[in-house]
């Protein structure tokens, strides 16, 4: 009798196995060289991009077709953030950073497919592109200011006895820079395909069905807000960091 109530009261449905990540042949251990299911949904993103931005745009028209005009509306969204956060100065990196975006909106928005996997719900896949920020801002603090880059951590306008405990508050914060950059990425992804996945496995009870479609049709929609906004967050702290390498005084 205990093993009924147990197996009646378990869950039908697991919200974070979709989350697992699963070599795409074979059942095996998974390895650094295994190819999985993050590995496909990654390459597709990055074929997403290739496809809008270089193909896409490949014909530069006077009166551009539907691809055209939405590489040159990202281009355009992207440059202005970049400019108008880092100054003319930045626009040199505006490169890495229009990569960076428009990799992290394929990936969001190849998550939204069904039966797909949302490779920015890894820590593992955002804590990379956080660190590559984090060394490429450093990096660059220290070769275009050299010792002056540490003035980032030095308050000079707050009193004398203040700077040192002010210094060591911003130090901390610098390091901590990549992991609430990475995790603010995967969370939000990762939280808002959880609930789906549970408005869904209730939408299996006819008493509460409609309710459940109209929940994961509201959840939906807000996705695909997120998804966009998530990639916007991601990219702006992205512009905020390197005007601090930029102009590293306070």
């Amino acid at each position: 009798m205990a093993d009924k109530a147990a197996e009646g009261s378990s869950l039908v449905f697991h919200p974070m196995d979709q989350f697992i990540v699963q070599p795409l042949f074979g059942n095996g251990p998974i390895h650094w060289y295994t190819v999985t299911n993050v590995t496909l949904w990654l390459a597709l993103a990055v074929l997403c991009v290739v496809g809008l931005m270089v193909i896409g745009t490949s014909r530069r028209a006077i009166i551009p077709n539907r691809s055209q005009s939405i590489g040159e509306l990202a281009y355009g969204f992207v440059y202005k953030m970049v400019e108008d956060v880092t100054g003319k100065d930045g626009l040199v990196y505006f490169p890495y950073i229009m990569t960076l975006f428009m990799f992290i909106v394929f990936a969001n928005f190849l998550g939204l497919i069904p039966m797909s996997f949302t490779t920015t719900s890894h820590f593992a896949v955002t804590i990379i592109l956080a660190f590559a920020v984090f060394f490429t801002v450093t990096i660059l603090g220290f070769v275009k200011n050299g010792a002056g880059f540490l003035g980032l951590f030095w308050v000079a306008s707050a009193p004398l006895a203040l700077r040192p405990i002010l210094a060591v508050i911003e130090l901390i914060s610098y390091f901590v820079r990549p992991v609430s950059h990475s995790i603010r990425l995967a969370g939000n992804v990762m939280a808002g395909h959880a609930v789906i996945k549970v408005f869904a496995g209730f939408a299996a009870i006819a008493t509460i069905s409609p309710i459940s479609v109209v929940a994961i049709t509201a959840m939906y929609g807000l996705e695909v807000l997120v998804a966009f906004i998530q990639a916007y967050v991601f990219t702006i702290l992205t512009c905020v960091y390197l005007k601090d390498a930029l102009h590293p005084s306070h």
